[in-house]
């Protein structure tokens, strides 16, 4: 399995007990909708390496879990602090001016109101107000707030978002 078909999950943080469990950070919106699962991909050393899971406790966002053939709180050490990753093709299709982050790096956004392209999306940054686009103008980062009512439109055949934004937010950046 190759990184690039594949999303990232979350990140194993410390032990748990003394039986192999860790503690495994979801970094994703909904983690009860990982209780049934049955194996992820670690990365160890840039490659992704299958592991069953004999067991999860989904507790929000921190989780406990057990994988298999880990049966000692030194067997986990090696693992803290690693990735892991699911296959993107386990993710639900979204409709509507819905998106998975991961998807729309390299869509271009378009804003209805200037009727100006703004710029290709380099990266989504999660914060805690709202998360961002992140678009070049002009050699200058521009940050976008990802928020419902300034998305009218998601082409998925085209990479496109179309966005009513807010007149001036994108010369905030670019007008010294």
């Amino acid at each position: 399995m190759q990184k690039s078909d594949c999303y990232f999950l979350g990140k194993i943080t410390k032990p748990h007990a003394l039986k192999g469990e860790v503690i495994i950070w979801l970094d994703v919106d909904n983690p009860e909708d990982y209780t049934n699962m049955d194996s992820v991909f670690v990365e160890i050393k840039n490659e992704l390496v299958p592991f069953m899971i004999e067991e999860i406790q989904i507790r929000g966002k921190k989780s406990i879990a057990k994988f298999e053939d880990i049966n000692t709180i030194e067997a986990t050490e090696p693992f803290i602090g690693l990735d892991l990753y699911l296959p993107t093709s386990v993710l639900p299709k979204l409709k509507g001016t819905q998106f998975y982050y991961h998807e729309i790096i390299g869509y271009t956004l378009f804003d209805q109101t200037s009727q100006k392209v703004i710029g290709e999306i380099l990266a989504v940054y999660d914060s805690t107000g709202n998360d961002l686009f992140a678009v070049m103008v002009n050699e200058i980062e521009v940050l976008i707030p990802i928020v419902d009512d300034f998305i009218v439109e998601l082409k998925r055949e085209e990479k496109q978002i179309i966005l009513r934004l807010p007149d001036g937010l994108v010369e905030v950046y670019t007008n010294p």
